[in-house]
């Protein structure tokens, strides 16, 4: 007898713990192909460390097919899903094309960058969305600092040291923590005597970390103010220009740097599913299952799941939601194939978060006890151990250098900026029929305000 064929679109955190799972499941009893543009899983909570010079690139990247084992990886970006014909059809990394069938399907594409109309932002704003993205945004500061260093002038000095970054959630509060404290150094070595460079954190909420506990949030709050970054709430950008930014409240900044963290958008290959959406994203059942289609299953961002701890809702699109929703879709397909046990509701309870503010400072509510300072941060780095699915020596090992060793300020230059454009992400521009693969890091949940939770 052939064994059946599932298909997983996706190796973000709900994609690859689907993998994960339906592998220790199946025992080989399945063929079980994996579709992804790139060959690792990108580990999003350590990527503001990426940026800040604290871990190398390849210790937040799991090796797909090192870890994986049992599954088959194809490199691909999904392109059209077709239910009646149970076939994937995608574009590979040199232009070609394939198609997959199935037996079962496991969507879980995740999100892209979710753009605002505002002038300018598309064409000056940096993105943080994955490798490419965090090299680029490290090389980016630390070039502003040393054109600032050679230049005479002090308005363009103070413009090239003022970053600007816009979305208070979890990446762009990590982002402004980790690289204000590498600006911070780069302008004492490079421009002694001068003033600290200037970091503004914006956000049209009323507070920073608006999705979590009060208590992270005025943590949050208060070591981001004593190290001097300005946090602007009810505060966006009107305009941007390669000179800098309006904000809405009509303050105009000279900056060289905006950094785009607001938030993420289903991706828009689930609208050519030709399913019912709740906005942009795929109906479900408690299952994970799509009415109507008894093969394929959706997690992650971009699925809408009910909530059912809040009858009428549905789940946020955050890494935690992600990373046990694959593993329920792994069970679930698992069961509907009669390899596992029968099949179960999706139900989730938050046991904490926690969020790293570089150094020693993090907030963290484990079990809801609430920590700041060195606790929180032993917390927060040690969840993170324990949560990674490998590198765990490794990042242990940077993160020992770097309590003991000053980081090294250069630039790589890996990454040029015409690749990792802003609008590449857009809903408007991805997908083109023809064009390459969008840049920025796998395919899958690449959410832009959640970690995954604390175990």
């Amino acid at each position: 007898m052939s064994r059946p064929r599932v298909v997983i679109v996706g190796a973000g955190f709900a994609g690859y713990r689907a993998a994960r799972t339906l592998a220790r499941l199946t025992r080989g009893r399945a063929r079980i192909t994996l579709l992804n543009p790139t060959d690792y899983f990108l580990y999003l909570p350590l990527l503001p460390q990426v940026a800040a010079g604290i871990l190398e690139a390849r210790r937040v990247t799991v090796s797909l097919p090192g870890t994986l084992h049992g599954v088959r990886l194809v490199l691909g970006e999904a392109d059209g899903v077709d239910p009646d014909g149970c076939t994937v059809s995608y574009t590979d990394p040199e232009g070609g094309s394939g198609t997959l069938g199935y037996e079962r399907l496991v969507l879980a594409v995740g999100s892209v960058n979710k753009l605002l109309p505002i002038p300018g932002v598309a064409e000056h704003a940096h993105g943080f969305r994955g490798l490419p993205e965090a090299l680029y945004l490290r090389d980016h500061v630390t070039r502003q600092v040393e054109l600032a260093a050679s230049t005479e002038d002090p308005e363009t000095r103070a413009a090239r040291c003022t970053f600007v970054v816009v979305g208070a959630g979890y990446t762009g509060t990590e982002v402004a923590a980790q690289l204000q404290m590498l600006t911070h150094s780069l302008v004492r070595r490079q421009l002694p005597g001068s003033r600290p460079p200037r970091w503004i954190l914006l956000d049209v909420a009323p507070r920073v970390l608006p999705e979590l506990d009060e208590r992270l949030s005025r943590t949050a709050d208060r070591v981001l103010r004593e190290r001097g970054v300005e946090v602007r709430t009810g505060t966006s950008v009107k305009e941007a220009t390669p000179d800098g930014v309006l904000l809405s409240d009509g303050e105009p900044v000279a900056t060289r740097t905006l950094v785009w963290c607001v938030g993420v958008r289903p991706d828009p290959l689930v609208e050519a599913v030709g399913q019912p959406l709740e906005q942009g994203r795929l109906i479900v059942d408690p299952y994970l299952r799509m009415p109507g289609c008894p093969d394929v299953f959706a997690c992650g961002d971009a699925a809408a799941v009910p909530d059912l701890g809040q009858p009428g809702s549905f789940t946020p699109m955050t890494a935690q939601h992600a990373w046990r929703q694959g593993k329920v879709a792994g069970e679930n397909v698992a069961a509907s194939l009669g390899l596992g046990r029968r099949p179960r509701a999706y139900r989730h309870r938050d046991l904490g978060f926690a969020v790293d503010l570089g150094g020693a400072q993090a907030a963290a509510n484990p079990f809801g006890i609430p920590l700041s300072g060195p606790p929180a941060g032993a917390v927060t780095r040690g969840y993170h151990l324990a949560a990674l699915p490998g590198n765990r020596i490794r990042v242990a090992a940077d993160w020992l250098l770097d309590a003991v060793l000053p980081r090294q300020g250069v630039q790589l230059g890996l990454v040029r900026s015409w690749s990792v454009p802003l609008e590449s992400a857009s809903p408007e521009l991805a997908r083109v029929p023809g064009a390459p693969p969008r840049p920025g890091g796998p395919a899958g949940d690449r959410p832009g305000s959640g970690h995954p939770p604390l175990p």
